[in-house]
């Protein structure tokens, strides 16, 4: 069982809870590693968690029959996601892959329902949760149909820095190209001609092992 301080920590929405909804919380969490490339479910599985990133990088992304695969977006330190099929007690619809070695806390769906039905401030922060997600995706939508691979690489970082989805972040992205190619969906090596290009419009600063944003703002609404 986790702390209740450690929970604190990993999960932001565990902060507003009382003691009681605190310790049922607690201990309905388990913590899991995953290595590199490892699936950590698969479209069509049956896999009863909420999930929480404590460290590492995980994409959410789907695959066509003939081998296309395409990506949504990427869950970094600090953001819970699958509580959409959690709540509906329905197999998973998309495949959530680790990145580079990456270590979760899972919720079983029991804890997740008994404060899903008994705590207000667990409610309060899934409908803001739902409410991001559901903005996200139809961003999603409309730039994967209607920007070029520039720009749906400057949205997806930019994406990365939702208060609400991705809570406790500075400025600093500890991602590598290769990961922001495969979170948007274009190769390294283009994610790398873009992420330059973006760097001399002032946009972001490239750094060993990471991305540092200049401007929000403006890669929030880049290509429009």
């Amino acid at each position: 069982m986790v702390s209740a301080e450690y929970l604190k920590r990993i999960a932001v929405w565990s902060r507003g809870l009382n003691e009681r909804e605190i310790d049922v919380a607690r201990a309905g969490v388990i913590e899991k590693t995953f290595g590199a490339n490892e699936f950590i479910c698969m479209r069509g599985d049956h896999f009863e968690y909420w999930m929480g990133v404590v460290t590492g990088l995980v994409r959410i992304g789907t695959g066509s029959r003939d081998g296309k695969a395409v990506s949504f977006t990427g869950m970094t330190n600090g953001a819970w996601f699958g509580e959409g099929t959690v709540l509906k007690n329905e197999a998973r619809r998309y495949d959530a892959v680790a990145l580079r070695d990456t270590r979760l806390a899972l919720m079983d769906r029991a804890t997740f329902v008994w404060l899903f039905e008994n705590s207000v401030a667990f409610n309060r922060f899934l409908v803001g949760l739902l409410n991001e997600r559901l903005g996200q995706f139809m961003g999603l939508v409309e730039y994967g149909r209607m920007l070029d691979a520039k720009a749906r690489l400057a949205r997806s970082i930019a994406s990365l820095f939702n208060p609400i989805l991705y809570p406790d972040h500075s400025r600093h992205l500890d991602i590598t190209q290769e990961e922001l190619g495969a979170i948007s969906g274009i190769s390294r090596q283009n994610a790398n001609q873009c992420l330059k290009t973006l760097e001399k419009e002032g946009l972001l600063r490239l750094e060993y092992g990471g991305v540092t944003v200049v401007d929000l703002e403006k890669l929030r609404a880049y290509g429009e």
